[in-house]
């Protein structure tokens, strides 16, 4: 048999030849060793990441937990100056309805007074060519009596002599003046 074991030194995990016999981690006699070298092996691991590594990664954390709080703190200051600049905005559109409506009020009455003064200057105008109109009227009129009072005279007077009799011509004024008056 070439595979018997044999006990030696080093325990009976190794053969003959030195070799292991199955493994290595689960015998017994090496387990006190592998124990030792697993604690130093955690302590070293330990202080390198509460040294190095840990630090780093909360400094990181650290920043990005700053960095999120000073974020937020701005956006939360923004969003204050966004709803002030609103409130501005809307106070600023407000006033600016209200002057408007004030300056078309001023030029509405702007216009209507402009409006009056053409108006009146208008009725003025009118009534002055209405005065004159009149006066022209009663010329016209006045003319046409003295017209129609000529000819009364001259168609009487013709008359008369078409007749055969002689009137004199303050006879007949006087009875074309007795005929307008009614």
């Amino acid at each position: 048999m070439a595979t018997q074991t044999t006990e030696t030194a080093a325990g009976a995990c190794v053969d003959a030849g030195g070799s292991a016999l199955g493994m290595p981690q689960l015998c017994a006699d090496w387990m006190g060793n592998q124990v030792a070298w697993l604690v130093v092996s955690l302590i070293v691991i330990y202080l390198l990441l509460s040294r190095v590594a840990l630090p780093r990664i909360g400094a990181v954390l650290a920043e990005r937990s700053g960095t999120i709080t000073n974020d937020i703190a701005a956006a939360e200051e923004l969003k204050q100056k966004a709803v002030e600049a609103e409130a501005a905005y809307e106070k600023a559109l407000a006033d600016a309805r209200v002057q408007a409506a004030a300056i078309v009020a001023d030029a509405k009455a702007e216009i209507q007074a402009d409006l009056d003064v053409e108006l009146a200057k208008a009725d003025a105008q009118i009534a002055a060519k209405v005065s004159e109109s009149e006066k022209a009227i009663a010329e016209i009129r006045d003319g046409a009596v003295k017209s129609v009072t000529d000819v009364a005279k001259d168609t009487a007077k013709e008359l008369v002599k078409a007749v055969g009799g002689n009137a004199d011509a303050k006879t007949i004024n006087a009875a074309i003046a007795a005929r307008m008056k009614g």
